[in-house]
């Protein structure tokens, strides 16, 4: 996703609104920074929640698998946004030093609807 730049000479301004700019209406935000280039974030799927990331600062990877291909994303634009629907596996990773990852997902924090083992995402993903 690219998000427009509403900036003038005094510097940039980007404005993202759920329901327009992103498929659906914002019921939390997160973000995450201090992690260095040997962490490795995510590492889960999601029943329910859909998300948007965007690194606002400096650049990270997400690796996002949807059980049959795998495909790695380089975050390094304020104004570009990563949509991840419902059950996508995802790792974040890489962050340079002034990484900044926003998150916004459509759900509010229900820790039951995450899948957080690759195997058991890969077999409910095959409806076993």
């Amino acid at each position: 996703m690219e998000f427009p730049d509403f900036g003038d000479e005094r510097g940039s301004l980007v404005v993202v609104e759920g329901g327009m700019d992103i498929p659906f209406a914002v019921k939390r935000a997160f973000y995450m920074y201090g992690s260095d280039s040997q962490v490795i974030r995510g590492r889960h799927a999601n029943r329910k929640s859909e998300f948007v990331m965007i690194n606002v600062s400096g650049k990270s990877k997400v690796k996002v698998d949807n059980g049959y291909e795998q495909q790695v994303i380089e975050l390094n634009r304020p104004r570009m946004g990563l949509y991840l629907p419902r059950m996508v596996w995802k790792d974040m990773y890489d962050f340079s030093p002034d990484s900044v990852l926003l998150v916004l997902a459509s759900e509010h924090y229900d820790g039951e609807e995450y899948i957080r083992d690759y195997d058991d995402y890969i077999r409910e993903l095959e409806g076993k």
